[in-house]
């Protein structure tokens, strides 16, 4: 199975894909960390991607789809994957379609978690972690049972992410809807894309992605 999860800053797409990680025994491939992780293991792409990297240039969509090619051959993807951070842009979805052409292989499903930008941006300006163990909790909708004491570890230090201010987030809502956000005709017109109430509570949309899937 291999899906794609689309949605703005602070739909919840994170929380989701742990989830079916957990039922489904996929693996979530973020394009941050099988760049690092190639990189790392200085494979020949890994090595190129390194090299674009230290001019200070972009990493091109070839190299890009090519590390997401060497990471699917690899055991633990056998059951399927959530690709995370990638295709954003509609170049990068023909890309993406020919690599898994060429594999025999294909898109199961892209589900859209639509939301309202007035209530993300509440949303994760609101949000903060346990510095200890990363237990995650927000100003309104999910507070520690006791204040200033993590119900996981019981650590009484917790952090907020430094970008996740009102101004940074309208600035990556903005982003989302004029580069990301035409990818859902192009998957609409491919027949694959489904949507979800981003804005219900995590369970509901939980079981609203299962549906699709089952």
């Amino acid at each position: 199975m291999i899906l794609i999860l689309l949605g703005a800053p602070g739909a919840g797409k994170g929380t989701q894909a742990q989830r079916l990680q957990a039922s489904h025994g996929l693996i979530q491939l973020s394009t941050g960390d099988m760049l690092r992780a190639a990189v790392a293991a200085g494979t020949e792409i890994g090595l190129q991607a390194k090299s674009v990297m230290e001019r200070g240039e972009l990493v091109s969509d070839d190299i890009m789809t090519r590390i997401i090619s060497e990471r699917l051959d690899q055991p633990d993807c056998e059951k399927g994957v959530i690709l995370d951070g990638f295709p954003r842009t509609e170049a990068q979805a023909d890309a993406l379609d020919s690599m898994l052409s060429d594999k025999k292989m294909a898109l199961n499903a892209v589900i859209e978690m639509k939301t309202d930008d007035g209530v993300l941006v509440e949303r994760v300006t609101g949000r903060y972690t346990c510095a200890k163990c990363g237990a995650g909790y927000h100003d309104s909708f999910l507070k520690p049972a006791k204040e200033g004491v993590c119900d996981k570890c019981g650590g009484g230090e917790f952090s907020r992410r430094s970008d996740d201010t009102a101004e940074t987030v309208k600035s990556r809502l903005q982003t989302y809807h004029n580069q990301t956000a035409p990818l859902l005709p192009y998957y609409k017109d491919k027949g694959i894309l489904k949507q979800v109430d981003g804005m219900a509570e995590i369970d509901e949309v939980t079981r609203q992605i299962e549906a699709l899937l089952s």
